[in-house]
């Protein structure tokens, strides 16, 4: 596949890339003539992906200090990154603020704010080096819709939504004059094997009907190729915030369900 700019010395590692939004964007992005270093807990899955010649996968639990240390310097022996993909996050529960479980609200701190955060911390000094051999870094973070637009049952990833996007907002400004763009990729509905599930607690049926009758919702695919799309502009376009929903979903509260038709020209 042919991309708009030679991409065959850059490197990239994205987090949460054993499934979902970020096995589809390593694949992409290898696809595309990348370098990729997946991450992930699930060593089999990261396995899988890693039969790609152009991805490298490790094993790290990026909520732990010491692990996201020994990955840091694993990556920089192997010549350092370009780009950094912020994917890990999550979901559970729908209770209310008043009924929803601490540590389910601590989870969802640690994974989509915390540990990108600490991914920051870790990496931008390598960034920096790779600005200043190539002329641009990125930092890119998949945030949500959740994070702008609150509702019902989704205090603590709103919370944590909220919180990562605010993150990538301070930061940009922080980096001001610096070669390093700052994207906030902000997903709408995207079906995926197991976003809903876990935010379910398993529940297969209660996970397929928030899907149910959404004429094409978004795939993982789609949000990848969103993200190589932001990438491959020219180092001085920044897409500071995308957000991408299938044509289907209006807002958050309003997505139709059935068959997308045009309406009937009144005359």
């Amino acid at each position: 596949m042919t991309t708009p700019h030679d991409q065959t010395t850059k490197r990239v590692l994205i987090t949460g890339a054993s499934s979902g939004i970020g096995a589809a964007t390593a694949t992409v992005l290898a696809d595309r003539g990348w370098q990729v270093v997946a991450v992930a807990r699930r060593k089999d899955k990261l396995d899988a992906l890693a039969d790609h010649p152009q991805i490298d996968s490790y094993a790290c639990d990026i909520t732990v200090d010491d692990d996201v240390s020994a990955l840091a310097s694993w990556v920089e022996q192997g010549g350092g990154i370009d780009v950094l993909i912020n994917n890990a996050g999550g979901a559970v529960g729908m209770e209310s603020v008043e009924d929803g479980s601490i540590d389910d609200w601590r989870w969802m701190y640690e994974v989509n704010v915390l540990a990108t955060k600490r991914m920051i911390s870790t990496f931008l000094p390598m960034l920096r080096r790779a600005a200043d051999r190539s002329g641009g870094a990125d930092i890119v973070t998949v945030t949500s819709t959740a994070g702008f637009t609150p509702y019902e049952g989704g205090g603590g990833y709103n919370a944590a939504k909220y919180a990562a996007h605010a993150m990538m907002q301070v930061l940009r400004l922080e980096l001001s004059g610096e070669p390093i763009r700052v994207i906030d990729i902000a997903p709408g509905m995207v079906k995926t094997d197991e976003f809903a599930l876990k935010r379910f607690r398993g529940d297969a049926s209660r996970s397929e009907s928030v899907y149910a009758d959404v004429d094409r919702p978004l795939l993982a695919e789609d949000v990848a190729l969103t993200i190589a799309s932001a990438l491959e502009l020219p180092p001085h376009v920044n897409l500071d915030l995308v957000t991408v929903k299938p044509v289907a979903q209006s807002a958050q509260h309003k997505t139709h369900r059935g068959p997308l038709r045009t309406k009937p020209t009144v005359n």
